[in-house]
Parts: structure tokens; sequence; C-alpha cells
């Protein structure tokens, strides 16, 4: 069943990055998306135990360790987007599932069977083979400090995941926990980058002509209250992925529920081929075929 429950989390956070992908392209302030992703985690999560009644036991804590992770593992991403090649930070950050296999097996003594190591290593070459670009290829890495930082951040937000499950918390309370401190945070980026901004405006009025005709050349910026409601209906599909991750994480090995979910990426993919109309190299075509033959071993060992 573990399975079925990563596959679901997969489809959920694949569609998340269909809608992430969709909204970068829009005028949006990005902090304040992410506001509103995990305020509607919180509050759903909220008005769920509302009529659940699951004890805030002595778990919670590790849901403030998600939330804190996930929050430092996107703005590393976002920052080595900003500072290096996309496809350099995307790679290191797909290195993900190593890591947490790794660190499942030191923390907990989970290993893998051979047929289940056979499938892990599949899935991972895949995603390796998905995300591999030209920039590897030509030897430029810039960035890949930030991508192996969120890697690290990525994996620690899957293994506190997994305390979280281990320690008996309770999973509406910890979802709770992990996405009031997210909302907190990027609140708190938020109102930081609208303090630049005033104190860059106000540092350009002497010249001001030139950033004028700049921004009346720009599409319109969306409104806090749109952009906001948009990022409450994204995060519909985060809390979904989240609480399908738990599940597979209650009977699951760490490492697998990981790699499973890590490819997300492939629907991304597949939207960007048949949807957007963008074309697919050989080499994204074959990593697919992959990460299929990938979860059919594992579908098969599970």
């Amino acid at each position: 069943m573990w399975f079925l429950y990563a596959l679901g989390a997969a489809a959920c956070f694949g569609v998340r990055g269909i809608l992430y992908q969709w909204t970068s392209q829009r005028p949006a302030d990005r902090n304040l998306l992410f506001v509103g992703v995990y305020v509607s985690g919180a509050l759903i999560s909220l008005l769920l135990n509302l009529q659940a009644r699951q004890p805030w036991n002595g778990g919670v804590q590790f849901g403030l360790m998600m939330g804190l992770f996930s929050f430092a593992a996107n703005a590393s991403l976002y920052r080595g987007y900003e500072v290096g090649r996309a496809s350099v930070v995307a790679f290191f950050s797909a290195l993900t599932p190593v890591i947490v296999v790794l660190a499942a097996y030191v923390l907990w003594g989970e290993s893998l069977g051979f047929a289940q190591a056979v499938g892990f290593g599949i899935v991972v070459l895949a995603l390796v083979v998905v995300r591999y670009g030209q920039d590897l290829r030509g030897g430029q890495l810039r960035g890949w400090q930030w991508g192996t930082l969120a890697m690290l951040l990525y994996s620690f937000t899957d293994l506190s995941s997994k305390q979280s499950v281990l320690s008996g918390a309770s999973m509406l309370p910890v979802l709770t926990a992990m996405f009031a401190s997210g909302t907190l945070l990027f609140l708190g980026m938020y109102a930081l980058d609208r303090a630049r901004a005033g104190r860059g405006a106000q540092a350009a009025e002497p010249g001001g002509s030139s950033a004028l005709r700049t921004a009346a050349a720009s599409p319109p910026a969306w409104s806090a209250p749109r952009t906001l409601l948009w990022g409450m209906t994204v995060g519909l599909t985060n809390i979904a992925g989240m609480v399908l991750m738990l599940n597979a994480l209650q009977v699951g090995i760490t490492g697998l529920v990981s790699a499973i979910i890590a490819l997300n990426i492939v629907i991304v993919l597949l939207y960007a081929r048949f949807y957007l109309k963008e074309s697919m190299s050989r080499r994204e075509a074959f990593g697919i075929l992959l990460a299929l033959a990938g979860i059919l071993v594992l579908r098969l060992v599970s």
C-alpha cells in the first residue's frame, strides 16, 4: 500500500510543479505565493483536525523542523537558479534520495534487499539522466553549492517526516506545525523583500524616469490578494501530497519512498512535452523510460 501512497504523492507534487511552472511565467511575487501555499496547508490541517481530534503529542516539534527545512530548501533552490545554471542546480538537487537512503540506514538501520536496491538504483539513474544537462557536460558547474545545499535540506525534510512517523506523532498536528512555521518564514521573507524594494525605490528617485519606462513596459504585477488566493489553490496539491507521503512513510522504506516521490519531475516533463509543445531530447525520453522501469521493479518487490 505504501507504494500507491508514494505514487499518489509523486502525482500531487508533479501537479504542484506544473502549477509552479505556470505561475513562474506570471508577474506574481514568489514569496507571497509560497505564503498562500503554506497558509492553505495550515488551515486545512487545522480544520481537518477539529473533526479528527488527533492529539498534539510530543512529536509535533518535527513538524516545525519540516517547515524550517522545506523553507530553507526552497530558498536555496531559487538562489541557485538566480546565481548559477539551472541544469547544474537541478542535477544536484535530484540526488536527494541517495542521501535519504544512506541516512536512513545510519539512523534507523533500514536496508534494501537486492531487488529493492536494483529498483532504487534504476530510479536514481533515471533522475540523473533526466536532470543531466549540457552545462554539466561542459564542466560549467556554477551554482553547484546551492544545488548541494538544496539536496541536503530536502533530504532533511524527508528524514524529519519519517522521524515524526517513528515518534508516533499525530499526522494533522505535525502538518499544521509544518505549514504554520513555513507560513511565518515566507511571510518574513516577503516583508523583507518589500522593505528592500521600498529602500531601492527611494534611492532611485533622482533618476526615476528610466525606472518608470521599464515599469510601464512590463505587465502589471498580480495584486497581493490574487497572488495569495492562487497560492492557496496551489497549496491544495501540496497538502494532499504531504498526507500521502506521511502515509507512505508509515510502512514504506524511507529511501524508496523518497525516490518514487522524486519522480514527480517526470510529470512536469510530460506536461512540457505534450501541453507546452516543448521538444524532448532522447536523453529525457530515455530517463522517463528508466523511471517507468524502476517503478515497475519496485512495484513487483513491494
